[in-house]
């Protein structure tokens, strides 16, 4: 070969190797640019919609085959439970099971559809939701319901919505299939969240026989007043005999008093402040 034909082998051989190392770089710009893209545009959503953090929970109440196979289970294992408390014959008191309304009986997930579509945080609009007596069942519940009256229980229903809620609260119960429910058996929040005074009021005559609830305050006061998620987690492992026994739980990823524990109990922190608390309570590995 001679000096000429090497040479300008040598020239076309450095000519491709510097295209190519200049196409990758494009390349990685590209890429780097479309990276960066879609990050700012995820961050420009999240800060817009000061929501955006409820959306998969929203969508898994809605959406999710698991939940409501969560809550068919959750009923199932009442009905093996109640007809184990039916054969103990020690029981004086008439039989009675008490129950939670929101997210235990009825589904308020379209409210909190709404909060994300309008970017707007729950007090607002909830009493519009309540007047509209749209909430569906909960799956699983009716059956039970029926269930325990069939077995010759009383059904109470104790809720923190307002006395002035009552009567669409009760035309919900009723459109939703859960019956005409009397003044007697549905036990509204007065002037303290905590439900134990009406539990324990239900209690003078009566045997509890199960309590539903999507809350941990649904079920004693133990978990009543402002603890840390930790003090909360706490508290279940003492009474871990008590769940799906007398207690039991349905799902609610939506919101709770769970929800307030990450940020220190304290719902008027700024939204900003909220993020940072939800992200300092994971753990990764």
């Amino acid at each position: 070969m001679g000096k000429n034909t090497f040479l300008c082998f040598f020239v076309i051989g450095l000519f491709a190797t510097t295209t190519s190392c200049n196409s990758k770089k494009a390349k990685d710009r590209l890429r780097t640019k479309t990276e960066t893209t879609v990050v700012t545009d995820t961050l420009s959503r999240d800060l817009s919609n000061r929501n955006e953090h409820m959306v998969m929970a929203v969508a898994y109440q809605q959406t999710a085959g698991e939940y409501r196979a969560l809550c068919y289970q959750a009923y199932n294992l009442a009905k093996y439970m109640l007809d184990k408390d039916l054969s103990d014959r020690k029981v004086i008191f008439p039989r009675c099971v008490v129950l939670d309304i929101d997210e235990t009986v009825l589904d308020n997930s379209s409210y909190e559809a709404k909060c994300i579509l309008e970017r707007i945080a729950y007090p607002d609009k909830w009493s519009e939701w309540i007047l509209k007596a749209k909430a569906r069942a909960i799956p699983g519940a009716i059956d039970f319901i029926k269930y325990a009256i069939a077995n010759g229980l009383e059904v109470y229903f104790v809720t923190n919505r307002k006395e002035t809620e009552r009567e669409s609260t009760v035309l919900n119960l009723k459109d939703a299939g859960f019956g005409n429910i009397d003044d007697n058996h549905l036990l509204m929040k007065s002037d303290d969240n905590s439900k134990e005074a009406r539990r324990l009021k239900i209690k003078e005559t009566r045997h509890i026989s199960l309590l539903f609830g999507d809350c941990l305050a649904d079920f004693t006061a133990d978990f009543d007043g402002k603890h840390s998620y930790q003090e909360r987690k706490d508290i279940v492992d003492k009474m871990k005999r008590e769940f799906g026994t007398r207690f039991i739980v349905l799902p609610n990823p939506m919101y709770g008093d769970w929800e307030g524990a990450i940020y220190d109990n304290n719902y008027s922190m700024a939204d900003s402040l909220k993020k940072v608390k939800r992200y300092k309570s994971l753990t990764g590995f």
